[in-house]
C-alpha cells in the first residue's frame, strides 16, 4: 500500500487548490462558533454545518469521480488512507484532551454518558446516539462536550456509503448516475416529509441528510463532465451569498428544520462554488487572507469550539458578560491553530507507509474505546471526588440506574409502550405505574420483587399522570408530548383488562404538582393544566378536584378487574436544593481532596442535610435494616394479600430535583 500522501498519477493529485471554498469553509465555522457561543443575531448558525456537508460532498465527489473516470474503478484503500491522514489526528487530540478535562468537571452520572458518547464518536455513530437521547436544541445540549460529533459522523458514514456506492456500480456510469441522483431526490423527499414528525431524526440521521452531502458530489460530477472551470457569473455568487447569509440570520431554530428551511444554505452553498473562480466581489471577499486563515483552521476550530464551550459553561455556570464571551472563543481558535499547525499540518505532509497510518489509527481507536468502555462500566469513576462531595453525588445517583432490561413492545396491548421488568424472570404480577417519580422508587422496587419472587413491570412517563380519563397541558412539554401522554394512558386503559396474571397494581405520581397545577422552589416555573375528558369540566372546578375524582374513577376502575390497587405518596421534595448543582460547585474544589481541603459551596453548604438524606435514601443503599426499613415495608407490600386500596410509604426516599430533570434518555 504506497503513501497517498505523494500520488504518482493525475487520478489521485490533489485537486486544484479553491481559495474561495476555504472562505466558505470560514463563513460555515464561523457562524456555527458564533451561534454556538450565543451571538444574538446569528439565529441560524447552524446552517453553517448544512455548507460543510456540501463542500464535503463536492470535494469527495470530485476526488472520487475523477479517479473513476481514469481508471474505471475507485481505489477504496487509497481513499481511506487519505480520510484517515486528513481526520483522525486532529478528532484523537481532542478527544484525549476533552477526556482529560471532563475527568476534572462531570459528575459521574455525566461522565458515564460522556463515555458513551466517546465509544460512539469513535465508532462514528455518535449522529444515532445523539438522536436516541434527546433533540439537539434541547437545553441538555450544553451537558454534552462531543455533541458536534453528530455532524462528523454523518460525514464519516457518507465517506463509507459513496465510495461503496461508486465501487458496486462501477461497471454501469449510467446507473450509477441514475442511483445518485434517484438518492439524492429520495433523501430530500424523505427529508422534507420527516422534519414535522420526526425532527429529530431529520436532524441527526444520515439517510436525511444525505441529499446534501450529494448536492456537492451532483455539483463536482456535473462540472467534470462538462469541463466547468467554475468561474460561474457575479450574479450567481451574489444570489448564493444572500441564501448563505439569509440562512444563517433568519433560519429559527427547532423543529422545522431541516426539511425545506435547508434548501437556502445547500442552493447557496452550490451556486457560490459553482461560481466560486470568478472575478467578483464575492469570490475577492471569500479569498481574503483572513477568510483563508479561518478557513483553513475551520476543522479544528469545529472540533475545539464545542467542549470549550461545554466545559467552560460546566465551570463558570454562564459569562459574566461579552468580554468574557470573547475570551473564550478566542481560546478556541487559539486551540484551533495549534491543531492545526502542530497535528494537522504535519500529518498531512508526512510520508507514512499506509500500514503505520492504518496501525497508528488503530491504535487510537482502540485506546478511545477502552477509555470510553472504561467510564461507561466504571459508572463515571465516582472515587475521582472527595468525601465532602459524595453525598451530593450520591443524592443524584438516579441518572445512574440500569433501565437495560426495558424494551418496547412490538405487539399486543402495550404495543409501542416501553416497559421495564423487575424482580425475575416470569409473567408480571405487579404493575407499577407513574410519571418519573418512578425512578426514586426503582431500585427499591426491584430489590423487593427479587426478595419476594414476584415478577413484576414497571411502566413510566415524564411529567404524565398515571389517571384514567384526563389530559394535560404542559409548558415543559410539547403538544405532541402531551398528546402522547393522553394516548399511552388510553392504550394501557384499554390493555390492562387483558392482563388477567397482574394482582397488585401501584400508582406513583408527583400528585402535588398535578392538584396545584405547578411546581415549587427550583421548579416553580413549570406549570401543568388538566382537563377531564371522561367528562365535562365544571367552569369552576379547581385543578385539585380533577385529580380527586380522576384519581378516585382510576383506582375503582382497576380493582373492578380484580387487582389489588396501592396508590404511593410522592417522595418529598426539597425545594431548593439541586444535588446535581451543589456537586458541581463542589466539585472543582473538592476532587479527590479529603474533607480539609477548599471551601464548601455555598449550594452545598446550605442542604448538607438533604444531601445526606438523599444519600441514605435511595433504596438499592439502604442495607438490611430492621422490620420497619424501606425496602422491607415495599417487600411486604408484594408479598401481602388484601392490601387497602392506599398504602402511604412515608420513608421511601428523598427528592428535590425539578420534575422534567427526571428524564430518562430513551437509549440510555
Amino acid at each position: 500500500m504506497r503513501d497517498p500522501a505523494a500520488p504518482r498519477d493525475p487520478a489521485h493529485a490533489p485537486m486544484p487548490y479553491r481559495p474561495d471554498i476555504d472562505g466558505l469553509r470560514a463563513v460555515a465555522v464561523l457562524s456555527v462558533v458564533l451561534y454556538h457561543f450565543g451571538l444574538p443575531w446569528l439565529g441560524g448558525g447552524f446552517t453553517g454545518v448544512d455548507i460543510f456537508f456540501v463542500i464535503s460532498g463536492f470535494l469527495i465527489g470530485g476526488i472520487l469521480w475523477r479517479e473513476y473516470e481514469a481508471e474505471g474503478r475507485i481505489r477504496l484503500g487509497a481513499f481511506y488512507l487519505r480520510r484517515f491522514r486528513r481526520l483522525a489526528p486532529a478528532f484523537f487530540t481532542m478527544a484525549l484532551l476533552t477526556t482529560a478535562l471532563s475527568a476534572a468537571l462531570l459528575l459521574p452520572f455525566e461522565f458515564r454518558e460522556f463515555g458513551k458518547s466517546l465509544i460512539a464518536a469513535t465508532v462514528y455513530l455518535s449522529n444515532v446516539l445523539f438522536y436516541r437521547q434527546s433533540g439537539y436544541f434541547d437545553t441538555g445540549a450544553e451537558l454534552k462536550p462531543l455533541l458536534h460529533t453528530w455532524s462528523l459522523a454523518v460525514e464519516e458514514q457518507f465517506y463509507l456509503f459513496l465510495p461503496l456506492l461508486i465501487f458496486l456500480l462501477s461497471r454501469n456510469r449510467t446507473l450509477l448516475l441514475m442511483a445518485l441522483v434517484a438518492i439524492w431526490a429520495g433523501s430530500l423527499g424523505s427529508s422534507v416529509l420527516a422534519t414535522p414528525t420526526h425532527p429529530d431524526a431529520a436532524f441527526y440521521l444520515f439517510p436525511f441528510r444525505a441529499w446534501e452531502l450529494l448536492s456537492g458530489v451532483l455539483l463536482a460530477i456535473w462540472g467534470l463532465e462538462t469541463g466547468r472551470v467554475w468561474r460561474g457569473r457575479p450574479a450567481l455568487s451574489w444570489a448564493g451569498l444572500t441564501l448563505v447569509l439569509g440562512s444563517v440570520l433568519l433560519i429559527p431554530a427547532g423543529p422545522l428544520f431541516p426539511g425545506l428551511l435547508a434548501l437556502a444554505p445547500v442552493l447557496g452553498a452550490v451556486l457560490l462554488i459553482g461560481s466560486g473562480t470568478g472575478d467578483s466581489p464575492v469570490n475577492r471577499a471569500l479569498s481574503h487572507p483572513a477568510a483563508l486563515f479561518f478557513g483553513r483552521i475551520s476543522y479544528s476550530l469545529y472540533l475545539w469550539h464545542w467542549p470549550v464551550l461545554c466545559l467552560s459553561l460546566y465551570l463558570r455556570g454562564e459569562y459574566s458578560g461579552p468580554l468574557e464571551t470573547l475570551c473564550w472563543m478566542a481560546l478556541s481558535v487559539a486551540l484551533a491553530w495549534l491543531s492545526w499547525r502542530f497535528v494537522e499540518t504535519p500529518m498531512r505532509r508526512a510520508r507514512l507507509p499506509g500500514v503505520v497510518l492504518v496501525s497508528a489509527t488503530a491504535l487510537a481507536s482502540a485506546a478511545t474505546l477502552a477509555v470510553g468502555a472504561w467510564l461507561y462500566l466504571g459508572d463515571g469513576l465516582a472515587g475521582r471526588f472527595g468525601p465532602s462531595v459524595r453525598p451530593h453525588i450520591a443524592a443524584s445517583a438516579d441518572f445512574l440506574q440500569d433501565w437495560s432490561r426495558c424494551t418496547t413492545a412490538a405487539s399486543g396491548p402495550l404495543m409501542g409502550i416501553e416497559t421495564c421488568p423487575i424482580g425475575p424472570e416470569g409473567t408480571p404480577q405487579v404493575l407499577v405505574w407513574g410519571d418519573s417519580h418512578v425512578r426514586a422508587f426503582k431500585e427499591g422496587l426491584d430489590l423487593a420483587a427479587h426478595e419476594a419472587g414476584v415478577p413484576g413491570l414497571i411502566i413510566w412517563r415524564a411529567g404524565c399522570p398515571p389517571l384514567f380519563g384526563i389530559r394535560k397541558s404542559e409548558s415543559a412539554a410539547t403538544p405532541a408530548q402531551d398528546h402522547a401522554c393522553t394516548q399511552a394512558n388510553l392504550q394501557i386503559r384499554q390493555a390492562l383488562p387483558a392482563m388477567t396474571s397482574l394482582q397488585r397494581i401501584a400508582l406513583i405520581g408527583r400528585w402535588t404538582y398535578y392538584a396545584h397545577g405547578a411546581g415549587i422552589g427550583l421548579d416553580a416555573g413549570n406549570t401543568i393544566q388538566l382537563f377531564p375528558t371522561d367528562s365535562p369540566t365544571p367552569a369552576d372546578a379547581p385543578q385539585s378536584q380533577i385529580v380527586a375524582e380522576a384519581a378516585r374513577a382510576t383506582v375503582a376502575e382497576l380493582r373492578a378487574d380484580g387487582p389489588v390497587v396501592i396508590v404511593l405518596r410522592q417522595p418529598p421534595e426539597i425545594a431548593n436544593y439541586d444535588s446535581r448543582r451543589a456537586a458541581r460547585e463542589a466539585a472543582p474544589r473538592r476532587l479527590a481532596t479529603g474533607p480539609g481541603a477548599g471551601h464548601r459551596s455555598r449550594h452545598a453548604a446550605r442542604h448538607p442535610r438533604a444531601a445526606r438524606g438523599r444519600g441514605r435514601g435511595a433504596l438499592a443503599r439502604h442495607g438490611r435494616g430492621g422490620r420497619n426499613h424501606p425496602h422491607r415495608q415495599l417487600a411486604a407490600l408484594l408479598r401481602r394479600r388484601g392490601l387497602p386500596r392506599v398504602a402511604r410509604q412515608r420513608r421511601l426516599v428523598l427528592r428535590q430535583q425539578p420534575h422534567h430533570q427526571h428524564r430518562r434518555p430513551c437509549a440510555a
